[in-house]
């Protein structure tokens, strides 16, 4: 079906739970979007708070803590929150690709094959039983049991055992999380295999992020665009797509179902977003040009070094970036619009600012 440019950014933001029904749940908007980037801990737990209106810091952080939201690196080596019952399938999809294409650092890191068993064997001795041990004690066992961990290694044995469904982060652990053991914090997986899963990820993707195509899946998963068009064939009917200018873009047939009997109020059309750091919004695609001018993306990804800024967004498209100063009592938002706000602007971006004050629990101003 032919769209416009307008209609994709619509479709998208409806996707994203940024407009139309929200979820009420960190959990719920995790799983709507099957994976949530989340390298930067803070950043994401805000994404989940602005797609559940009313949720507040803390709420995310017991949905983690109860195992309810789960953290580890699903994909593009990359940590993300995803729902608990899915991880163990998402890696079967992706862990081969990902620790083959590891093994040149294995190499270099002088990693191989029985570092991988022994470390494998301490952590289960450590914390089997429903325990848990924070990333430093981790490190420092293992040095105790003959394994260096200098020079990245630690990170790669932890990552490797992640890969290979024994690890996730759990609870939280002083400032950061603990590691747990994955089949004792996830006890009722999803089990799911082959094309069946295939059809799983991609609909689960164009659920939380379409319209999108399947390059942009192929880039989001690091798998092929073989494995993409079985997993279409296979979704039949659970998927819907428009094309603009003549590229084609996916959805579920439940997304334009919702949008076809919505009315979009003025408040969601004009709303001006606090998207965080790494936003799924904005790093979910491989092509963000529907999104973003080319000549301003270089203030979001300053020197393109892959750390991405927080965003300002309205009617789908960034308008800029944006800065946080906190301290203990309060905190400020200084709006960097690549080119003016308007007052409409401005005053919708307030009303946005007085949701993160809510979401923080503290007194937040505009300036």
């Amino acid at each position: 079906m032919p769209a416009s440019a307008d209609d994709l950014l619509r479709l998208r933001t409806l996707a994203h739970g940024l407009e139309g029904p929200r979820e009420i749940t960190p959990e719920a908007v995790v799983g709507r979007m099957l994976a949530v980037q989340a390298q930067d801990f803070g950043a994401a737990c805000w994404a989940l708070g602005i797609r559940a209106p009313g949720t507040t810091q803390d709420d995310v952080l017991t949905a983690l803590d109860a195992g309810r939201i789960v953290r580890s690196w699903p994909m593009r080596g990359t940590l993300h929150f995803v729902p608990p019952e899915d991880l163990g399938w998402m890696l079967q999809v992706t862990a081969e690709r990902m620790i083959t294409g590891l093994a040149l650092r294995h190499r270099r890191l002088e990693l191989d094959e029985r570092d991988f068993r022994l470390a494998h064997e301490v952590v289960v001795d450590a914390i089997s039983g429903g325990r848990s041990i924070g990333r430093t004690e981790l490190m420092a066992l293992w040095e105790q049991k003959g394994i260096a961990t200098a020079g990245q290694r630690g990170y790669h044995l932890i990552y490797y055992l992640a890969q290979t469904g024994l690890l996730c982060w759990g609870p939280t652990h002083k400032t950061q999380q603990s590691l747990v053991l994955l089949d004792e914090w996830v006890p009722n997986p999803r089990r799911l295999e082959g094309d069946e899963a295939l059809a799983e990820f991609f609909v689960r993707y164009v659920h939380g992020h379409g319209p999108a195509t399947v390059k942009d899946f192929v880039w989001w998963t690091k798998g092929t665009v073989a494995g993409a068009k079985r997993g279409i064939a296979v979704a039949g009917d659970r998927l819907s797509s428009i094309r603009v200018d003549g590229t084609e873009y996916w959805m579920t047939a439940e997304l334009a179902d919702v949008d076809a009997h919505r009315t979009r109020t003025p408040r969601e059309r004009d709303a001006v977003h606090l998207l965080p750091a790494f936003d799924e919004f904005f790093i979910g695609y491989q092509d963000r040009d529907p999104t973003i001018d080319p000549s301003d993306f270089e203030k979001v990804v300053p020197g393109g070094n892959g750390v991405f800024a927080p965003v300002l967004m309205s009617r789908g498209r960034i308008l800029g970036t944006w800065r946080r100063s906190q301290t203990t009592k309060r905190f400020t938002v200084e709006p960097r619009p690549f080119g003016g706000l308007n007052v409409s602007q401005r005053s919708r971006l307030a009303q946005s600012v007085r949701a993160y004050a809510g979401y923080l629990g503290l007194p937040g101003e505009l300036i």
